[in-house]
């Protein structure tokens, strides 16, 4: 009685197992007491009450088990050796992340020289581009000039065909027309003949006739 008396209870709180590999985990305050189990270094212990005058808390365990250790054994902190483990740990996973950020930028960096030979290769092809479509340009440009000469040679041989049909038309008109004042002019000729031939004997005819009353 004068013991459960003497232990005070405590706020529930988190000790930790102190850096001794095990403790052991008693039924009572003091050696006397069955070990219930052995603890490991940096197991979380929940402290439910504390007996200052034994020097023993009461706690409870992860698995749920409940009995007392030794307060001293006690710390407010981790171990050491789970403070080492995890900051090797955290400096594993930052090395880690540090290693996944160089490859990163190596590839980014592999990615870059790739992505600017591929900009040098466009820039080159757009410059040879450029230069075909003011080449193309040209060679339009003398062809639409030529299509156009050529458009306007058609229209001249077309207008001198014309001049040509109206010429030999004109021309034939006029062979039509000389031919028809030939014939007009033989027929005037033989009109003429005609005529001297029924008028000249008559007037012979006259002379002889003059001559002989003579």
């Amino acid at each position: 009685m004068l013991i459960g008396l003497l232990a005070t209870p405590a706020l529930a709180e988190t000790r930790y197992v102190s850096d001794q590999l095990e403790i052991p985990l008693r039924s009572g305050t003091s050696t006397q007491h069955r070990i219930i189990r052995m603890l490991d270094s940096g197991t979380p212990l929940e402290v439910l009450e504390v007996n200052a005058d034994a020097g023993y808390s009461r706690v409870r365990a992860p698995s749920g088990v409940e009995g007392w250790v030794l307060s001293r054994l006690l710390m407010d902190i981790p171990s050491a050796r789970d403070r080492l483990a995890r900051a090797e740990k955290k400096l594993a996973e930052l090395q880690a992340a540090e290693r996944e950020r160089l490859e990163n930028l190596s590839n980014l960096k592999s990615e870059k020289g790739s992505l600017e030979g591929k900009l040098s290769a466009l820039l080159e092809e757009n410059s040879r581009l450029k230069q075909e479509l003011m080449e193309i340009r040209r060679t339009a440009s003398s062809s639409l000039a030529i299509a156009e000469e050529n458009k306007e040679l058609k229209n001249r041989m077309l207008q001198m065909e014309r001049e040509q049909q109206r010429l030999a038309q004109e021309n034939e008109a006029l062979s039509d027309r000389t031919k028809r004042d030939w014939f007009m002019v033989g027929a005037g000729v033989i009109i003429v003949g005609i005529i001297l031939g029924l008028i000249l004997p008559r007037i012979r005819v006259k002379k002889r006739s003059s001559w002989d009353t003579l």
